[in-house]
Parts: structure tokens; C-alpha cells; sequence
């Protein structure tokens, strides 16, 4: 955690220390736990031959709107997960850390919006995996790091687009069977969401007075019903 004492303009105090860790070990929790989540999933369809990708998102159907839950959660084989794992635990973990009053609504609208609109101007298949969740995330934390002009989530934002810079081409259909509404609706959802949540962006001068604010405290896809499917993930 010493590492954090460079992104602090002032001391970094055994309080402050104290206060992020406690953060750490929760966002660690939250985006393991999710991880973890899509994981056990995939074990249980494997392991019980049990198809589930129908649960997916159906664009333009009353049943396709489940998908909104359960989609994320649904991957077409361990290499779709493989891929998504890594960058779904760095980036939940991100929005955890730094959006410590409203991470959990940010992260329940990322989910639903790239999911809902997918459902509306989608292509009649079944969409499924956390794809839309990885752009939402990644498009929300980039612009939240310009707007907040904060050094830490900015630098971590810039490290987001060098690292996963493929990203941007998701959002083009050049593969037929990837899902790339789901791609294109989340980072949308998540440049929006940035927007919207503007003025709880983390600034500089917020972490910098959570000291003070402890010191005054006492304590601390697939074509329905259809011989020939076709799955985008």
C-alpha cells in the first residue's frame, strides 16, 4: 500500500493507510466475489450438461428481458470466460476503490443499461457474457479519470486503454458471431453514466480530506426455437 503514498500531494498518514486498506480488502471482496459468481456458473452448466444460454438476451421479446440479470453471467465456453475474468476483476475492483459512496449503483447501471439496450436495438439472437459490463466499466472509469482530472484513477484509466486498446475495435460488427452491440451499448452506457455521476467523481482534494473527516470523527446467443443458432458473446 506504500505504493498510494505517491499519488498523496500531502502525508500519508497511518490513518489514511488504515482507511485504505479497509477499502482494498472490500473491493477485492466485491470483485472476486463476481468472478468467482461467473465461474460457478460455468462449472455447474459443464460439470451437469446443463444449457443455459437461452437465458441470455432476446432483443424485443418480454422473455429476453431476463437476459438483463442473467446474461453477464453466461459464457459460451471457458476461453469467452478466461478472456473476461482478468479485465472484469481489474476494473470492478477500480470502480470499488474509487467510488466509495456510489460504486454499488454505478456498477448495478452499467449492468442493466448495457444489457437494455442491447434488448432494443439488438439482432434477433440470443446475447450473452460480461462483455458489455467490461466496456461499461472501461468507458466509465476513462472518462471518469479526465473529468475528475484525479492522477490516480486517470493514471490507472490510461494503463485500462494501453493494455486493453482492442477494446475499441469490439465495437465494430467484423465478427459476426461476438456480440458487438453488447460491446458498443456498454462503453456508451458507461461514457454516459461518467457524465451523469460528474460531481461524485473522486477528486484529489476528497481523498485528501478524508483525514480530516476521520480525525473529526469519533470512530474511524441463440435463435430461438431454430434448428440453425447462432451464439455472440
Amino acid at each position: 500500500m506504500t505504493i498510494l503514498k505517491r499519488y498523496y500531494p500531502g502525508s500519508y498518514s497511518d490513518r489514511q493507510y488504515q482507511l485504505d486498506k479497509r477499502i482494498v480488502r472490500h473491493a477485492l471482496f466485491i470483485s472476486s466475489a463476481f468472478v468467482i459468481i461467473l465461474w460457478l456458473v460455468k462449472i455447474f452448466e459443464f460439470e451437469f450438461n446443463f444449457e443455459i444460454y437461452n437465458w441470455g438476451i432476446l432483443p424485443h421479446t418480454a422473455i429476453g428481458l431476463r437476459g438483463l440479470i442473467f446474461a453477464p453471467l453466461i459464457h459460451a465456453d471457458f476461453d469467452h470466460l478466461i478472456a473476461n475474468s482478468f479485465p472484469l476483476f481489474i476494473l470492478t475492483f477500480t470502480l470499488f476503490f474509487f467510488y466509495r459512496n456510489s460504486a454499488y449503483l454505478i456498477f448495478f447501471l452499467i449492468y442493466i443499461f448495457s444489457g437494455l439496450f442491447v434488448w432494443i436495438v439488438g439482432r434477433e439472437v440470443i446475447h450473452i457474457g460480461a462483455s458489455g459490463v467490461i466496456y461499461g466499466l472501461a468507458g466509465f472509469l476513462f472518462l471518469s479519470g479526465i473529468i475528475s482530472y484525479n492522477i490516480r484513477l486517470l493514471t490507472i484509466s490510461m494503463i485500462v486503454a494501453l493494455f486493453y486498446g482492442g477494446l475499441f475495435w469490439g465495437i465494430f460488427p467484423y465478427k459476426p458471431h461476438i456480440s458487438w452491440e453488447s460491446h458498443l451499448w456498454g462503453g456508451l452506457s458507461g461514457l454516459g453514466l461518467a457524465l451523469l455521476f460528474r460531481k461524485s467523481a473522486p477528486s484529489n482534494s476528497q481523498f485528501d480530506s478524508e483525514e480530516e473527516d476521520q480525525d473529526q470523527d469519533d470512530e474511524y446467443n441463440f435463435e430461438p426455437d431454430s434448428d440453425q443458432r447462432e451464439e455472440l458473446h
